[in-house]
């Protein structure tokens, strides 16, 4: 397994990738909007056996009330549905939360799935009092301090990127 940055010629295989693991080119349409349009966009790619099997993309959100907290927000991720339950997620999710603290990023949110992310420290962002643009259930929406203490007190609603809402 290799976790790695994708690169210009990784770009067909990972819309391909996400065509295939959410069945819709809505996830694949937003990855390529956000590539181009989002600064910094943390993009990886997950390779076995030289195939590109899972891919992950972390860019910035605001936190309402609180421009000065640097916060990313993690989607899409995906893996392959035959490569699936090997690690390979998780290989992806632990480096680009270590490349999103690198860059001095405070915090990182997710909409996901409540069972999947506690396990890298996520925890529903309404136990620091922040909620999501979107309506969501409160288990789904989850947030994960980088920077211990930094969302202590720092209520408000997150606002993604417009692509987000494009696609």
């Amino acid at each position: 397994m290799l976790i790695q940055s994708e690169k210009e010629k990784d770009i067909d295989s990972v819309f391909a990738l996400n065509v295939k693991a959410f069945e819709t080119p809505a996830e694949a349409k937003l990855v390529d909007i956000l590539r181009e349009q989002a600064d910094p966009v943390i993009s990886l790619v997950c390779e076995d056996n030289l195939e590109i099997v899972g891919h992950i993309m972390f860019s910035p959100v605001i936190l309402s009330g609180h421009p000065e907290l640097k916060v990313m927000g993690l989607a899409p991720m995906a893996v392959l549905p035959e490569h699936q339950r090997k690690g390979f997620g998780s290989e992806l999710v632990e480096t680009g939360l270590e490349q999103c603290k690198k860059l001095s990023y405070n915090a990182v949110v997710v909409l996901g799935h409540p069972k999947y992310y506690p396990r890298f420290g996520f925890s529903p962002a309404s136990v620091f009092g922040i909620n999501s643009e979107y309506k969501v259930s409160d288990e789904v929406f989850m947030a994960v301090e980088l920077e211990p203490g930094t969302l202590g007190g720092k209520t408000g609603t997150v606002r993604y990127h417009a692509a987000f809402s494009s696609v």
